[in-house]
């Protein structure tokens, strides 16, 4: 917990204007040893590019990410000042909470700071107080004397239910579950820690920062209050249609390095560009702050509600045409942000006396997008850019003069930014857009993912220095690193504009040759398999060139819903895929779930390590029920087509010789003809004893995702750890050459379905070690097949004799 001191708290100040206040603030935090002074002068430089105004009466300036060297030890600091001054036009501030930070010590401050915004009792009280202990208290401990809270007293039902995903309730599922409370009369919230937030409030949702994993309570009261939580409860436990973030895949081929300076950003959508910078910059959006009949003003601000949502669902139409009903879906999160019931009470009570539409709107989302922007959650706090869009957007539509849309260029250039809205580069010409730069921003935002589906090269996050470039300089993006090259060396461009050919003609010609086998120079073959995880998706995979499907991952049957697939239904999906593939071979893996994923119906026990308890084919052993209909449905399905099975998360011969058991029962019921069965090697247990699982399967297909994170006891989601959880690691790879071995001495063949089959170096290896079969992504089919085409089995055998031999991954890639 963060130490504030009474010796970093000044009451009762008396102030000319908001620079006095900075200085005051910050002299608090340089005399208590916190910052050197120069830091001071980097708070005065933000507030020109940036508003410090948190909304109701405070502020939080803070330096300069450039400048945190002159932070000596992380600390806050506060100005009361009871009287008030103008921090910006229309904004007035009592509380000015100067922050030092040289890591997220300070976050709890700003959190509870976030959670007072919409106490005017408490903030009044504070801007008055004469005990700095009371500032201390409520800045490090929260309220004192936190009020009852509503649970118990106004709210006689109630259900406790826990969000599922990792994501937790961000914007997508926030926006289904307020859909859904808005269908009911009775008025209902959702408790999280000691918040409570309206559930037909998506802000208010938002606001709360559920993580995923944790419980809610959901309180309801009213006339049909009993249905209210009962189709709630549901919908969340069915994951409210969420979809997992998108993850970036970076294609594998080394760009040419420059010599010439770079800007480091984050790569968010792959690609190389070449041209002249244009900065986009936005102009103002004027309005005046007063208006004289608040009747009318409130009938300006519906109507400009109504226009916005009409240039939403335009928009969301387009998108979805262009990039699918995924990428577009961010459009209809901002219609909900129009129908959030807080937002429109917030600025209908700012009308009063006197206040514009325009101005009571601006205060209203500017306050919530910077609520949002203090949550620890980076992904909900990444929303606060999409909650602006949306207001700008009405904000537009009610301003007196409008000098706010950005100005594209006519021609083709690289585009900087501080930041894009999904607004804005959904509106982004391919042909006129190179690529784009920001200084800001993520890269799982939905500006990336837009990007990512336009085929837009992009960065994020490079900083403020981008902003300083100059139009019309010439400069190279690469998105696969992340770097910018402004005004690169004449050298420079000529290699990134052959680059530039070679990818194009790399990716022409590996599709005009996607369907030839991927039969190395030497005569040896491979077989590249694709993975796939939907019905829609075998037909893609043969388009794409795979000749047959290596993995398919039944989950999709089992998820996003109330109650497990029948046998029907699965004999079907199967059925479907047999016929697209046409007598190409569909590997099934039997359900591969347990406590990681969420599956409300299956009333999984939460585990403290659910990698290493009950999921995959222990699951399938406890839960018969589910089991049993599945193999009837797969070997119904394998007398339409060349079906195998597959079962993962073998650690024991026990668990494989039950498996098989049943699957040979189901078989004899079914009455089918045998099929080959197979096992996933995932753990250091199953290679270990790969000599004997050899004798009972025919074949082994290695989930090197899993058995990376087996082997070096890294889980490949760790925000820090994942970076090194290589599938190339040479442990990883020694493991993978001794199952090859203990397959060849039983006359069976090992696949490789993993991350690093689809990596043309690591498929490179993997024929070196003698595996027989890569299952990789549909878009990698192509590249893969292409790879292996230029080389001999001997080349890639002595590559994979000296990777056996490095003693890191980096060594490995190095090669």
């Amino acid at each position: 917990m963060l130490d504030l001191k009474t010796s970093n708290i000044l009451l009762q100040a008396a102030v000319a204007d908001k620079a006095e206040a900075i200085r005051q603030v910050g002299t608090l935090l340089v005399n208590n040893g916190n910052m050197r002074s120069e830091y001071v002068d980097s708070m005065m430089a933000r507030e020109k590019v940036a508003n410090t105004y948190l909304g109701n009466g405070i502020a939080i300036p803070h330096g300069l990410p450039k400048d945190r060297d002159f932070i000596l030890q992380t600390g806050i600091a506060v100005v009361q000042i009871p009287e008030g001054i103008e921090w910006n036009a229309g904004e007035r501030v009592h509380l000015v909470v100067g922050i030092a930070a040289k890591s997220d010590e300070h976050l709890e401050v700003l959190a509870n700071l976030t959670h007072i915004l919409d106490d005017e009792a408490t903030i009044a009280f504070l801007a008055k107080t004469t005990n700095p202990q009371d500032i201390i208290q409520r800045l490090t401990q929260g309220s004192a004397s936190p009020a009852p809270e509503k649970v118990g007293l106004d709210f006689t039902k109630g259900v406790e239910v826990k969000i599922a995903g990792k994501a937790g309730l961000h914007a997508r599922p926030a926006t289904t579950l307020a859909n859904l409370a808005k269908q009911f009369e009775s008025e209902i919230q959702v408790r999280y820690g000691n918040q409570t937030a309206n559930a037909k409030s998506l802000l208010s949702l938002l606001k709360l920062g559920v993580e995923g994993g944790r419980s809610v309570l959901l309180m309801a009261q009213g006339a049909d209050a009993d249905a209210a939580l009962d189709a709630l409860q549901t919908a969340i436990m069915a994951g409210l249609d969420d979809e997992p973030e998108e993850k970036i895949a970076l294609r594998s081929e080394p760009l040419p390095s420059f010599g010439s300076t770079a800007i480091l950003g984050i790569s968010a959508s792959p690609g190389l560009a070449i041209g002249t910078v244009f900065q986009l910059k936005r102009g103002k959006i004027s309005f005046d702050a007063t208006a004289k009949d608040p009747v009318a003003e409130e009938l300006k601000l519906h109507q400009a509600i109504e226009m916005a949502k009409a240039q939403l669902q335009e928009l969301y139409n387009d998108v979805k045409g262009r990039s699918g009903a995924g990428k577009a879906a961010i459009f209809l999160a901002h219609q909900e942000f129009l129908d959030d019931p807080d937002l429109m009470m917030a600025t209908i009570a700012d009308l009063q006396p006197n206040r514009s539409a325009a101005w009571a709107w601006q205060q209203a989302f500017e306050q919530r997008a910077q609520s949002l922007e203090q949550l620890s959650d980076a992904l909900i706090a990444g929303r606060a850019t999409d909650l602006r869009d949306v207001g700008r957007r009405v904000l537009r539509l009610l301003a007196d003069k409008v000098e706010d849309e950005p100005n594209l260029p006519d021609h083709p250039a690289i585009l900087i930014a501080e930041d894009l809205t999904p607004s804005d580069t959904a509106g982004l010409n391919p042909s006129l857009t190179l690529g784009f730069c920001t200084a800001y921003g993520g890269p799982t935002s939905h500006s990336a993912i837009i990007a990512r589906s336009l085929g837009i090269p992009a960065i994020v996050g490079a900083g403020e220095t981008v902003l300083n470039l100059v139009d019309g300089i010439r400069c190279i993006l690469d998105g696969e690193s992340g770097a910018l090259y402004p005004q690169p060396a004449q050298a420079d461009l000529d290699k990134a504009a052959i680059a530039q050919q070679n990818l194009q003609e790399i990716r022409a010609a590996e599709q005009l040759s996607c369907y030839q086998p991927a039969l190395m120079t030497d005569g040896h073959r491979v077989e590249v398999v694709a993975n796939i995880g939907a019905p829609a998706e075998a037909e893609q995979a043969v388009n794409a060139g795979a000749e047959g499907v290596g993995l398919l991952r039944t989950e999709f049957l089992f998820l996003n819903r109330v109650e497990p697939p029948s046998e029907e239904e699965q004999f079907a999906a199967y059925r479907q895929m047999t016929r697209a593939l046409n007598g190409l071979p569909l590997i099934i893996r039997t359900l591969d779930i347990g406590g990681d994923k969420a599956v409300p119906y299956l009333n999984l026990p939460s585990e403290e390590n659910p990698f290493l308890g009950v999921r995959g084919i222990r699951l399938c052993l406890q839960r018969p029920d589910l089991f049993r209909p599945q193999l009837r449905a797969i070997f119904r399905a394998s007398q339409t087509g060349a079906i195998a099975i597959m079962f993962p998360m073998i650690a024991t011969l026990e668990d494989l010789w039950t498996a098989r058991q049943i699957a040979e029962e189901v078989r004899l019921e079914v009455g089918a003809e045998p099929v080959q069965i197979g096992m996933m090697i995932e753990v250091p247990s199953a290679v270990v004893m790969a000599p004997e699982f050899a004798k009972e399967v025919d074949f082994f297909s290695i989930g090197t995702n899993d058995l990376t994170q087996y082997v070096l006891a890294m889980d490949r989601g760790h925000p820090t750890l994942a970076k090194q959880a290589d599938g190339l690691h040479p442990a990883v790879l020694r493991m993978i050459h001794q199952t090859v071995q203990a397959a060849d001495a039983a006359g069976k063949w090992v696949g490789v379905c993993g991350g690093i089959a689809g990596d043309p170096k690591g498929a490179a290896i993997l024929a070196g070690l003698g595996v027989k079969e890569l299952s990789v992504s549909i878009p990698s089919v192509a590249a893969v097949k292409a790879k292996l085409r230029t080389l001999t089995w001997a080349e890639t055998q002595a590559l994979a004799s000296r990777a056996l031999k490095c003693r890191t991954a980096q060594e490995v890639r190095s090669l």
